[in-house]
Order: C-alpha cells, then structure tokens, then sequence
C-alpha cells in the first residue's frame, strides 16, 4: 500500500465531502482590458492564453488559480503566488481557509473542470465561461494530509515532466541546426559529407527546381457529399492531414479513384499546399485519400532523389509562398520552381541516415526522449489521484 493510499483509508476511508467551488473560495476577475504592449515589466499579467504578458503594475498580490473566461474556455493554466495583474475576461480563485491547499485545488481543476464545461458547453454552446459555472463546480475536501501528499507527487511528476520537456526542445534545436548544416553543401557541411560531395562531385553540388524531377501530382477531387463521417477509407483535408482523419469514403470509390487518377505511392512525401504551409508527410501506402489541391506531391524518381531526402529538404522551407488571396498558399507553379539540390545517391543516403538518427531521437512515440515523456503517463496518475469517491449519508434514523 502507498503512502497516499494508507492515509487516504486512514482519514477519508469512507469518502470525502464535496462542496461548490463558490462555497469556500472568491471567484473575482480582472479590471484591466489592454493586452497590447505588455511585453516586459516586474510582474506577470494573466490573459486567456497559456504564456503570461509581462506588467509594471499589479492588481493582486496573493495565492490564485488563474482561468480562461474566454478563448481558451476551460483550460486552467497558471497557479501564481505574489503579484499580478489579470485581465477582464480571465478568472481568479482565491482560498483563505487553513485547511485548504491552493495547490490541490489548482491540480484538481486541470484534471476535472475541463470536461465539467465541456459538457455544459455541449447544451448551451457557450464560447466564454460565466461566474456562475465557476461558483457551481463540484470540489472534493478530503482531508489536508491527503491534499499534501497528492500536491508533492504532481509536483514532482510536473517537475519531471518540464525537464524532459526542456531537453526535448533542446535537442530539436540541435536536429534543425544540424538539418541545416547538412544540407548547406558549403564549409559548414561536416567533413563526412564535403569529402563525400567532393570526391562524387568535384564540380560541386547541382541544384534544380522541383519540376525539373517531377509532376506535382494530387488525387481526384473529392465532393462532401461522397465523404461521411463513418467509413472504409480515411479523407485527409487540410485541417486533419498530418493528424487523424475525421471523414472518410467508401472503398469502393476509394478502388475507383486510385485507379482512374493520379495516386501516390508508398513513401512518396505529400505536401500540404495550404493551411500550415509545407507540412510534409511520408505516405505509409495505406488505404487513404487527399484533398486534391491542397495536398500534393512530387512524382519524382527515386534513381535521382530519394524520397527522405526531399522530405528532409522540405522542412528547410524552401518555398515561396503566394500571399495576397484570400488565404495564402503554395500554387503548383511555386513548387515547380522551388530549387532543390541533387547531391550523388550515395551523399543522399549518407545525409538520410544521420538525419533518421536526429528524427527518431526527437519525434518517436517509442524511442528517445518522447518515450520517456509519454512513459511519465502524468495526465493519467494526476486523474488517478484527484478521484475521490463521495461520502456515504448518514442513515436515517
């Protein structure tokens, strides 16, 4: 049995009470509206965003959970000790009895008020959250050797948590640093590859634009009433690609369009041409249909460039992309001119397998430094440990 575990059986064995957030602490908002040009100062202002303007006047020095009003309804983001300032539309919670920690409270709301107004934003579609859905909030009391115990566990599993992260950063720093200095073929290149480069190519590198080594390619158009939500073969929009998809078509039409029309082939690297420009994924060869203009590819030939090495050059952002319209975005002639270098097969292979090592250290669910995040499993032990069962009534007598 844990420590937590024993005092949990020890004092609240039999459940804890539960009251309304509104009836043991101050629900207050902020006076101030302006938000521009809070860039530096002494103290943090709290918005509806997750990072903290900066402010040389403060409206409150005390212990808070601050919340989104709006914008980012439900998100409980910032726990602050000391001075601040707060905007109108973000909500401050204050605790002044002894036997209340803050803290709990604070990692309480993270775990629980999220789906507490999801579920009354599913029945009123409000886009901003009332006092009033604060003030009504059901909150558990368990006893204040029980709140102290689940604050060191969260605070250590957040400690963890946030130096794993900071090295996850670092190191995806250091793979676009050396993803640049690979693909630079000057003196920067690592002397692997300029000795390579040399002895391959004494002439140096040569450099030619997309549509000199392929067709920009895309599926056929897909219509939304031949798409549901439920289905065979997932349709990859803008909004979703790179993600999960959340329409699909059937099979058959699937069969017939990749069959009739351009489709591309296992490891053939797709471009979103809109949206977030440039996001490249590697097609898996499974069953799966694009949004035609909006996510293309090169059909290029793999005995003159590899398939990663395009994928890599592509998150060099090489574009230039067409502003002006209504959206900005990649048109097929901005690719086609987009230049590329075309180092020898065997450079290219050699840029590819130091670039994989980087690319699996800092993006793979199963190895490296997000496995070790994801191991922490923070969100599911933090709701572990903020449920409480409810305290039985006293029977009648």
């Amino acid at each position: 049995m844990s420590k937590l575990e024993a005092l949990i059986e020890r004092y609240c064995g039999e459940g804890v009470e539960w009251k309304l957030l509104g009836d043991i602490a101050e629900i207050g908002t902020g006076k101030s509206d302006a938000r521009e040009g809070l860039k530096e100062g002494l103290y943090p202002f709290f918005s509806c965003s997750q990072k903290p303007l900066q402010t040389n006047e403060y409206e409150f020095d005390e212990t808070a959970i601050i919340t989104a009003g709006n914008a980012n309804v439900g998100k409980v983001f910032h726990y602050v000790e000391g001075k601040y300032g707060l905007y109108q539309r973000a909500y401050r919670i204050c605790f002044s009895f002894p036997d209340l920690l803050p803290k709990f409270y604070y990692y309480y709301m993270q775990s629980a008020f999220p789906s507490y107004i999801e579920k009354i934003m599913n029945v009123s579609c409000i886009a901003f959250i009332r006092r009033q859905m604060l003030t009504d909030f059901p909150v558990p009391l368990p006893p204040l050797e029980v709140q102290r115990e689940v604050v060191g566990i969260l605070d250590l599993f957040t400690g963890l948590t946030a130096e794993l992260t900071a090295e996850l950063e670092l190191r995806k720093k250091q793979y676009a640093y050396y993803r640049e200095v690979l693909l630079s073929f000057d003196e920067k290149s690592p002397s692997v590859i300029k000795e390579m480069t040399k002895r391959l190519c004494p002439n140096g590198v040569e450099y030619k634009t997309l549509g000199d080594i392929g067709k920009v390619s895309m599926c056929k158009r897909i219509m939304k009433s031949e798409t549901s939500d439920v289905g065979d073969v997932p349709f990859y929009k803008i909004g979703t690609f790179g993600k999960t998809a959340n329409a699909f078509i059937s099979r058959e039409l699937f069969q017939k369009y990749k069959e009739a029309y351009s489709y591309p082939n296992k490891g053939d690297v797709l471009i979103s041409a809109a949206g977030t420009i440039g996001r490249s994924v590697i097609f898996d060869g499974k069953p799966a249909y694009f949004q035609d203009s909006n996510i293309v590819w090169i059909a290029n030939d793999e005995t003159k460039i590899l398939n990663r090495f395009l994928y890599y050059w592509y998150q060099t952002k090489p574009w230039k992309v067409s502003t002006g319209g209504t959206i900005d975005r990649l048109y097929n002639d901005d690719i086609t001119k987009t230049k590329v270098p075309l180092p020898p097969l065997e450079v290219q292979r050699k840029i590819v397998e130091i670039l994989d090592q980087f690319h699996t250290l800092t993006t793979s669910l199963t190895e490296g430094i997000p496995a070790e995040i994801e191991a922490q499993q923070y969100h599911y032990y933090r709701n572990k440990l903020l449920t409480f069962k409810d305290l039985a009534p006293s029977p009648k007598e």
